[in-house]
């Protein structure tokens, strides 16, 4: 039996850089075929996840040069998401140019939401809970995602900007540590969660589980409390409500990090950022009346394993968007009430039009995907109104929460609806001139292609059944067809005159006939 290919994940922390480099076989059944760990610290001294320093990006960049270098020399691709601390930056484009200009690793940048489906995507493969109705809890250095799931889908999200390195920062940057501080940090978290906390209760689980560097320090010191072995790996360890509480008022009553690094079962390495994250978990332990926590070996990087062999299986049997994908994309259809039969018949188009020209673009499946969701969302800014709807789409998309989307990739939707029509994307524009050339010439050749399409059902009824393209030296001729006895004179009109930013991009005169012509 041929071995699975093996792919590189790597989570981009506000804490810590994590590297995994496995397979996933057919049963499901991850192989690791190494790991790797960097404490980067990159959220540090960054005000409150503002802006990356330069020392924060040069321990970065050093760290994912190490990476590359593992994950090559056994040619596994690599995925990289980036959290919180990328997330919030004023400065992320400059660190994920940087990082692409030096290693080649394209950043993936997700939203707090999407953070935490993956999240729990991971700890499903790490625990028998499939069938359980499972609170998951992540604590990062930059914020903290809990998230409710039974039988692989999640049913609630939440990102809160709450993470150990952040409240560390805010609440114990002095030394010694007081009884005041902590309790103004309690209080802190407690205020924030507050809302959060109402929602969860109502909606219910039957376990908790924790994943991250803190829940599994806290286990570590409750196991040495009573003497026992520290596993190496603290999959199903469970852990009370008691023990916790226990190991966090240890915590809190160490004066400094130096005293919290000498406590039994603490990694030195996270002793001066432990007590803000250990503060996170004391209360959402108490407010939602926890009594026993499950860990997770698996969490995000685990999560990013799993959900890129599923979306690839997705995109090699269906050729089109993913289930998850799908579905957050028509949700958004649905909310912004956007005109179906005219949005399924531009995405066939679209589609057709993308696979003839393939020759021309060396684009992939990826990117066939990003033209399915922008094909179907490309009017919601009909919802705001009909002037200037191809900016509403725009704003509506940047602006959505896409569950099984980077925030990358929902900037490139966004960017391709904006510009379906009217003005093709000029330097001045700062929603694309801000992004990499090679991303910006993407999008000019998915939305040249939406153009044309969209052109082709100018009056929203349908009449063009088909297309077909052939590329001569320097002509490209579009020939369509017309559904039997109708004319398509203005759909001829509104393709010819659309057609000039997909010129601009491949370097060739377009011509659109109609057959019989």
């Amino acid at each position: 039996m041929k071995p699975a290919p093996l792919i590189a994940a790597i989570d981009v922390g506000t804490n810590s850089f994590h590297l995994v480099i496995a397979s996933v076989n057919d049963k499901g059944i991850l192989q690791i075929h190494s790991r790797a760990k960097e404490m980067v610290r990159l959220g540090s001294g960054s005000g409150d996840m503002k802006l990356l320093s330069l020392g924060a990006m040069e321990r970065g960049l050093d760290a994912l040069k190490r990476f590359s270098v593992m994950a090559r020399k056994v040619k596994a691709p690599i995925r990289a998401i980036a959290t919180s601390a990328v997330r919030e930056a004023a400065n992320r484009e400059e660190f994920v140019h940087l990082v692409a200009e030096a290693t080649g690793i394209h950043i993936e940048v997700v939203s707090g939401v999407e953070e935490g489906r993956l999240i729990y995507v991971g700890a499903l493969h790490a625990l028998p809970i499939l069938s359980k109705r499972c609170l998951v809890i992540d604590i990062g250095g930059g914020s903290t995602e809990t998230v409710i799931g039974q039988k692989g889908e999640h049913q609630f999200i939440h990102s809160a900007k709450l993470g150990a390195i952040r409240l560390s920062q805010r609440f114990f940057s002095e030394e010694p540590t007081t009884p005041e501080q902590v309790n103004a940090c309690r209080e802190y978290i407690k205020g924030d969660l507050m809302p959060t906390f109402g929602q969860i209760l109502e909606s219910g689980f039957e376990t908790a589980i924790a994943t991250s560097g803190t829940a599994h320090t806290l286990a570590s010191m409750a196991l040495a409390a009573k003497g026992k072995r520290v596993p190496e790996v603290m999959n199903g360890v469970h852990i009370t409500r008691e023990e916790l509480l226990s190991a966090v008022n240890l915590l809190a009553s160490a004066e400094s990090s130096e005293k919290r690094a000498a406590l039994d079962g603490m990694e030195p390495r996270r002793a001066d950022i432990i007590l803000g994250g250990a503060l996170i978990l004391e209360q959402i332990v108490v407010n939602l009346n926890i009594q026993r926590l499950t860990l997770s070996a698996y969490a995000l990087r685990e999560g990013i394993l799993f959900d890129t062999v599923q979306k690839d299986a997705d995109i090699k049997a269906f050729h089109h968007l993913s289930r998850l994908r799908s579905e957050t994309i028509y949700y958004l259809t649905e909310l912004y009430k956007v005109n179906m039969p005219h949005a399924h018949h531009v995405k066939e188009l679209s589609l057709t039009l993308f696979d003839q020209l393939l020759p021309l673009t060396s684009l992939t499946d990826a990117e066939r995907e990003l033209l399915e969701a922008a094909s179907l969302l490309h009017d919601v800014g009909y919802h705001i109104s009909p002037e200037q709807h191809h900016k509403h789409s725009y704003y509506i998309i940047s602006n959505c929460v896409m569950p099984g989307f980077t925030n990358d990739e929902a900037n490139v939707i966004a960017n391709i609806a904006r510009y379906h029509r009217k003005s093709t994307p000029k330097k001045k524009h700062e929603n694309i001139a801000s992004l990499p050339i090679e991303k910006q010439k993407v999008i000019a050749i998915l939305a040249g292609i939406l153009r044309i399409a969209e052109g082709l059902d100018r009056r929203q009824q349908q009449i063009v059944s088909a297309l077909q393209v052939s590329i001569e030296k320097d002509v490209l001729h579009i020939v369509i067809q017309s559904a039997a006895g109708l004319g398509a004179d203005i759909e001829l009109w509104g393709a010819r005159r659309r057609k000039d930013l997909l010129e601009q991009v491949l370097g060739k005169k377009i011509v659109i006939s109609v057959r019989g012509e």
